[in-house]
């Protein structure tokens, strides 16, 4: 195979992109401005008629009316009978803001475990090897418009970045999600130095810390301290440090929970310690690392082997939760299905497919020559996968929903939406999905007793859609979902997230979402980008060949 080396390895060059984006943001003056969407909060607002998936795993109920004041709900009450005549008496009061729901089917405000919110910029000094030069207002536009009213941000530059970020969302200072800040622990050079970077995470006032790999001492006093000072944790358990720490070793250690799949089957290996890496097999070749990362599942115990079993056993023990990420890693097996997706045309900013396109300094843009064979290793890969996270579900481990958009042509918003779709395929009953977006979202954040589900006393951040999600994943789509009118003849397409409610206050995901492409079509005139034509992924035009 043609190789394309890089002399820096991409897990240094992870942190350092996150470095520098801090860096230039704060030289370059970029900031998120001031909220200017969303009305209230209200001292009263009365959504009227809905259908009610409270995220607790309960069957879709109603019609009901929900009462929030202020940044609570506050009244929820069951008005009717579906298909029937709504009867005035008994029906809460009147608020100063009402939302006919009729037909509507309301959600808790959704939970992705795992984002980044990546920054403008890129300099002509940094060769294009910096960051996706996307703005945070288009990022979080994006999951606000598709129900996502709560984000872990694992790693998004700076603890003085993100804190800026998550005290000024918390305030409703801006137009975001509230943020749960998870700041990369980074490269230390001792156990005296990883103990002192926990602390500083701590006081910088984190939620939390994630972890990508690092020596056994300091990754093992560095977890200790974070226990001590209850900080919660979180780990992508990175290939160059398996040996020592895989979900077993760290779980034991005290971690909480795990990104993506990466020290999972590892922990089942029953005939080697190393994966079967090829003898040319070089790390830092980004198609060297994920296209025989698609071959790991198949090295692992099988499915219902004492090994697998007595893995899942433990995690479930030491109730360690699960974040697949399933969303991210979709076009390994289906290049074509994700890089021609519906949204990208209107949705995607030109300098983000910048960054898809193979490359071999940009991480995750690793299509340098993607084979039939790659994607038939990653559908077995897929299929191994999702039965651990469905039994680990079913057996009652968390299961949390995160997206990790912005790299292999996932989009923000839109990756997370299709995880749901991804978890459904795995097995879960789409109640389930719901509940893993919320409820058990909330839990893993120690968020459960403010978010999660809708029920007297909590936040109010809820998600409102036309259509029934548990019926078709696809209409919480900002594009909705394709549906013949039996009536007219006409194809239209139905659904896309109405509002999305934060903290009380009721954004116009539609308006949201019409903001998201306006950004999109000046940056493609300001780059004379045609506006008729989808991106491409060459620099060879299609109709040449």
């Amino acid at each position: 195979m043609n190789r394309i080396k890089i002399g820096l390895p991409m897990v240094l060059n992870a942190i350092i992109f996150l470095t520098l984006s801090a860096q230039l943001v704060l030289a370059q003056g970029i900031e998120v401005p001031e909220r200017e969407e969303g009305d209230g909060p209200f001292e009263r607002v009365v959504l009227r008629g809905g259908y009610i998936i409270d995220g607790t795993g309960a069957p879709a109920y109603g019609p009901a009316d929900i009462v929030i004041e202020n940044d609570r709900i506050t009244q929820i009450a069951v008005v009717g009978t579906p298909g029937r005549p709504i009867d005035p008496e008994g029906r809460p009061e009147e608020g100063d803001r009402e939302i006919d729901a009729e037909g509507k089917y309301i959600l808790p405000g959704f939970v992705d475990v795992h984002s980044h919110i990546h920054s403008q910029n890129v300099t002509p000094e940094s060769n294009g090897d910096i960051g996706q030069n996307v703005s945070p207002e288009y990022i979080f536009k994006l999951q606000l418009s598709h129900g996502i009213t709560t984000i872990r941000s694992v790693g998004s530059g700076g603890i003085e970045r993100i804190m800026d970020f998550k005290i000024r969302s918390e305030r409703n200072e801006i137009t975001a999600p509230r943020i749960v800040a998870f700041p990369m622990f980074g490269n230390v050079d001792s156990v005296e130095a990883a103990r002192a970077r926990v602390r500083e995470i701590k006081e910088g006032g984190a939620d939390g810390i994630k972890f990508l790999g690092a020596p056994r001492d300091i990754l093992w006093a560095a977890l200790e301290e974070a226990e001590n000072l209850d900080l919660q944790t979180t780990m992508h358990h990175a290939q160059t440090d398996v040996t020592h720490a895989n979900v077993l070793t760290t779980s034991a250690r005290g971690l909480d929970s795990m990104e993506h799949w990466y020290g999972l089957p590892e922990a089942m290996f029953e005939d080697r310690l190393i994966q079967d890496y090829p003898s040319d097999y070089i790390y830092t070749d980004e198609m060297d690392r994920f296209g025989e990362a698609g071959k790991l599942w198949k090295q692992a115990a099988p499915p219902g082997s004492e090994k697998w079993n007595e893995v899942m056993d433990t995690l479930l023990e030491r109730d360690f939760a699960l974040n697949p990420t399933f969303t991210i890693y979709v076009a390994s097996r289906d290049l074509m299905r994700m890089s021609r997706a519906i949204w990208h045309d209107e949705y995607t900013m030109p300098a983000l497919w910048d960054f898809y396109r193979p490359s071999p300094v940009a991480h995750g843009s690793y299509w340098f020559y993607w084979t039939t064979s790659h994607e038939v290793e990653w559908n077995e890969n897929f299929r191994l996968w999702m039965q651990f996270i469905n039994e680990y579900k079913n057996r009652g481990g968390k299961v949390g929903v995160g997206s990790d958009t912005g790299y292999i042509y996932s989009l923000y918003g839109f990756g997370y939406i299709q995880e749901f779709e991804l978890l459904q395929e795995a097995g879960f009953h789409p109640l389930e999905v719901i509940r893993s977006a919320t409820l058990i979202g909330a839990e893993e954040l120690q968020m459960d007793n403010e978010i999660g589900s809708l029920q007297v006393g909590k936040k109010a951040d809820l998600v409102i859609v036309d259509e029934n999600p548990l019926h078709n994943f696809k209409v919480l789509y900002g594009t909705g979902a394709v549906k013949l009118n039996e009536e007219s003849g006409d194809v239209e397409r139905v659904g896309g997230v109405r509002w999305t409610i934060k903290d009380g206050i009721i954004y116009d995901a539609f308006q949201l979402r019409a903001d998201i492409r306006a950004m999109v079509r000046a940056s493609k005139i300001e780059r004379g980008i045609s506006l008729d034509k989808p991106l491409s992924i060459s620099n060879v035009p299609s109709d040449s060949l």
